[in-house]
């Protein structure tokens, strides 16, 4: 087996030298570097299987350093090292993420314990996540347009914290899978991850679903059931279409956000949990906000880390890979011959808005594979409403006001970057070049 290479940073030339000398009579490849500005420049850092960083260095902090390291790939474990300790550095150590947090002056069993441990949880991981592969239990994320992997980025570097994310985006966009993505790549992983839409329980039996219910508390309830909070303890729940909630539920969920504890319905025994809340809407929340029927102090405890997913039209250069990837898909499950889509089928299905998004996609790649008796899909084969969409008075009152939400969004995000169209383009996770034919297309104009 290859030898484990470690990467260590620290100001103090003994502390390097007494841990490389430690390291390497155990087998350890190791690196020192004294400074952040030595650490960046080094070309072992890519290579590095472990991390101990030293809190204090002479050019900065060891926590930054911790968050950039995660942030360019996050997999190898970091131990932070300190001369200065104290239980708040810990703390937020351990909550940037890193495995372990050792004190000055470095015993070599504790040193050589944290590292093996942190090597073996790192390899465990690995292997975790290997085996959800092979059995399919890891969601596919699929797509290479700069919005869709603008939004895959902010997720993957969202996810490494426990701070709760709100997805926003329409329905069918994909925000369960963005929210799988984030769970299976958190400090929660090994944990359950447990779905709850919103929209789809009864008003009456939402906090039912949500804190669990004791015996008799109503009629019907001829049992205790626990909630999904405690399913999902030591684990993420995702809260899909959370703008749906209504007011006492609302109230009752902020509590659990603020102290970690609930009372099941009808109970008296206070519970408590510990749970990742990712929540989803396709709602415009904080116009629920200003309009009275969605908290305010709930908003900003949800939505501490909100990420757009855009919707297909906005990402047309994906189609082809996610048709591909629903037929083979569809395919497979059905056992079918695998089946190809003509090339002339795909400037077809580009040019399409898909109002239904990623899942409208799936059911017309599905209805062509059953449609379709031979081994290609034709341009016939794809349903008459894509191939020629009617432009009926519905359906142009709903392209009317989907254009408008979109105009709403665009001049927004240009109003806030000073009408900085490139700036704009980041933060709607755009090129610019189409944000400009949006622009163009929506009759956009900065009024003077």
């Amino acid at each position: 087996m290859a030898s484990r290479k470690v990467l260590i940073v620290d100001d103090e030339e003994n502390i390097g030298r007494s841990l490389r000398m430690i390291l390497e009579r155990e087998g350890y490849t190791v690196s020192v570097c004294r400074s952040m500005a030595e650490f960046r420049a080094s070309s072992d850092v890519a290579r590095a299987d472990a991390f101990l960083f030293d809190m204090r260095l002479p050019d900065g902090s060891g926590i930054d350093l911790l968050r950039a390291v995660q942030h360019v790939d996050g997999r190898a474990p970091v131990i932070m090292i300190s001369g200065h300790g104290t239980i708040a550095d810990a703390v937020e150590a351990t909550r940037a993420g890193a495995f372990d947090f050792l004190e000055k002056p470095l015993s070599r069993e504790k040193v050589l314990v944290a590292l093996k441990n942190a090597l073996e949880h790192d390899h465990l991981r690995r292997e975790n996540e290997r085996l959800r592969e092979l059995v399919g239990a890891g969601s596919q994320m699929i797509g290479s347009s700069p919005a869709f992997l603008r939004a895959l980025e902010q997720a993957s570097m969202a996810a490494r914290s426990d701070a709760r994310v709100l997805l926003i985006g329409e329905s069918g966009t994909g925000k369960e899978l963005l929210a799988e993505h984030i769970h299976r790549l958190s400090p929660f992983a090994a944990g359950p991850f447990v779905k709850v839409n919103c929209a789809a329980i009864p008003t009456e039996l939402i906090e039912s679903e949500l804190f669990g219910h004791e015996k008799g508390s109503f009629t019907g309830a001829a049992g205790m059931r626990r909630g999904k909070f405690e399913l999902a303890d030591a684990g993420a729940l995702f809260l899909d279409e959370i703008g749906d909630l209504h007011a006492a539920s609302q109230a009752k969920l902020l509590r659990v956000l603020q102290e970690g504890e609930f009372h099941r319905v009808g109970g008296e025994q206070t519970i408590r949990v510990s749970v990742r809340v990712i929540s989803a809407t396709n709602r415009d929340l904080s116009a629920l906000v200003a309009q009275g029927k969605f908290r305010e102090d709930l908003y900003y405890r949800v939505s501490v880390v909100p990420i757009r997913v855009p919707a297909l039209r906005e990402r047309p250069q994906d189609i082809r890979a996610l048709a591909e990837y629903f037929l083979g898909d569809f395919c497979a499950r059905n056992n079918f011959k695998p089946k190809t889509i003509d090339e002339d089928v795909y400037p077809v299905l580009e040019a399409y808005p898909w109002p239904g998004n990623a899942r409208e996609l799936r059911n017309a790649v599905e209805r062509m594979a059953i449609l379709t008796p031979g081994e290609a899909l034709t341009r016939e084969a794809v349903p008459i409403e894509i191939r020629t969409p009617r432009d009926t008075g519905q359906r142009s009152s709903v392209h009317e006001a989907r254009a408008s939400a979109e105009r709403d969004h665009i001049l927004r995000a240009l109003q806030e970057a000073n009408w900085n169209v490139s700036g704009a383009a980041r933060a709607l996770g755009m090129e610019r070049t189409n944000l400009h034919k949006r622009i163009r297309a929506l009759g956009i104009s900065r009024e003077r």
